[in-house]
């Protein structure tokens, strides 16, 4: 939330979210220069992440859990694009909806529009080949949905080590607090996503294969 994170530890994930930021612009910049037809699957990744990652559901001692919705247009789009749009997602929610926050959006972005949509992308790339598709996309959404949950406890951690245990017992903590929840949303989320990709199949057929979907998947 706004405010938690100590202000060196703001600015120091803000300074790791800076490269991917940069380099994710130039990626939508020329994905929309060369194929403009893709702006409304553009779109439609964006919604569908700000949709999920809307739904806050409390979790233990406090705290919250959401799904993320970063898995879909990492596979589409790649990790570079997806870290565009997942952070203008989070500044959206943090702006609108007082869901997360200004100083910690760098943090924020690393977690769920950069490492999440890197895992996806990877699940991705490593096994479509050899699992059918909707198992691949079950698990490239449901597992960055899981390492967004990672990253933060581990981001936590750091910023607030356990005064006996230090960070490593701080971790067990905050992954405890997280997974309680985020490992039934993790699963729900990659069930919807598969469900979402197949209505894409039926109704954004030459747009999927237009960004070369079935040859190779995103860059």
């Amino acid at each position: 939330m706004e405010g938690f994170l100590p202000p060196v530890w703001a600015i120091f994930w803000f300074m790791v979210a800076l490269p991917f930021w940069v380099y994710g612009l130039r990626r939508i910049n020329r994905l929309v220069a060369e194929q403009p037809e893709t702006r409304m699957l553009l779109g439609l990744a964006g919604a569908f992440a700000f949709v999920l990652s809307a739904l806050k559901i409390p979790s233990v001692s406090g705290s919250s859990s959401h799904p993320t919705g970063t898995g879909l247009g990492a596979i589409l789009f790649g990790p570079a694009v997806m870290s565009v749009l997942g952070t203008i997602v989070l500044l959206f929610q943090a702006l609108l909806l007082a869901h997360g926050g200004l100083t910690t959006l760098g943090a924020n972005a690393v977690s769920m529009a950069i490492v999440g949509p890197l895992v996806a992308w990877g699940i991705w790339r490593g096994l479509k080949e050899r699992l059918p598709h909707a198992w691949v996309i079950f698990l490239a959404a449901a597992l960055a949905d899981l390492s967004t949950y990672v990253v933060t406890s581990i981001q936590l951690a750091l910023a607030f080590p356990d005064p006996v245990g230090g960070v490593v017992a701080a971790l067990i903590k905050f992954g405890g607090i997280f997974a309680i929840t985020q490992i039934p949303l993790a699963i729900s989320e990659g069930i919807l996503t598969v469900l979402v990709f197949n209505a894409l199949q039926s109704n954004a057929l030459p747009e999927l294969k237009q960004l070369g979907f079935f040859k190779g998947g995103s860059q």
